[in-house]
């Protein structure tokens, strides 16, 4: 395959859908998907007409974690180093992304393929999803995935997980936090799209300034993050489409929207 066709990019309105297309491999992050997922992400985190990013897969499985047969084919530390860095990039590219990133998964989800689902905004699982960072079974510690999956799952949890290598299902998922819900595996696609759909009809800068704010926000200490989120709203407050939406609170009545990207 190309590195076109190993990821499909798609439009619809607002929002941008990135279709990894390794099925036979079970999508797993060899460097040429990890790059082509680089390359989608940087362009649409410079496209202001996309409102919403979707991150979803083919085929029975979301994403399998790392290429082991090709890793296996460049055993060296040299090679290693060069492939972490550069899937740790590509999952800090979607928490800097101005847009909402939401995983769409079907199937397993394991290693690096929990690390993705964990590192995106959002996340709706099919009923039959199972997530894993099975890579102890192998002896080889999920730690980048132990990065994202930490920030999302409580510190107990998280760490039987990474320590047991065992699969969770998608309601477990669900009680962890790990995914916001799931749905029956034939409505997985409706539900993502409707999700997407809600928020690409937000004020595009009220998302964008707001998801800035809550990941940076999260990385300081308390008064720091007041201070932060105090100014991040008082310019919001500035804004055109937010004194449109006041006032048409104040007054009963739908606002009308002029500074959308429409």
């Amino acid at each position: 395959m190309t590195d076109h066709d190993i990821l499909l990019n798609t439009r619809d309105g607002h929002v941008a859908t990135l279709t990894m297309n390794r099925p036979d491999k079970f999508n797993a992050l060899s460097e040429e998907l990890l790059d082509a997922l680089q390359q989608a992400l940087e362009s649409a985190a410079s496209d202001d007409s996309i409102r919403v990013v979707v991150i979803a897969a083919t085929g029975r499985a979301f994403c399998a974690g790392h290429d082991l047969k090709q890793m296996r084919g460049n055993h060296s530390k040299a090679y290693y180093d060069a492939l972490f860095a550069q899937c740790s990039k590509m999952m800090q590219t979607i928490g800097e992304l101005p847009q909402p990133v939401i995983a769409s998964v079907q199937g397993l989800a394991t290693a690096a393929g929990c690390q993705l689902v964990a590192t995106c905004d959002l996340a709706i699982a099919a009923h039959s999803a199972r997530f894993a960072v099975s890579g102890v079974n192998l002896g080889l510690f999920c730690s980048t995935p132990a990065v994202a999956l930490s920030r999302n799952v409580a510190r107990k949890r998280s760490l039987e997980m990474l320590l047991t290598g065992e699969f969770i299902d998608a309601a477990t998922a669900v009680e962890y936090g790990l995914i916001n819900r799931s749905a029956a595996d034939e409505e997985l696609a409706g539900e993502v799209a409707q999700l997407a759909a809600r928020i690409s009809a937000k004020p595009g800068h009220a998302v964008r300034h707001g998801k800035a704010m809550f990941y940076r926000q999260l990385q300081q200490p308390l008064g720091d993050a007041y201070s932060l989120a105090a100014g991040v709203m008082a310019c919001n407050m500035m804004e055109a489409d937010t004194v449109e939406g006041v006032d048409a609170f104040l007054e009963k009545r739908q606002p009308r929207f002029e500074h959308r990207e429409d």
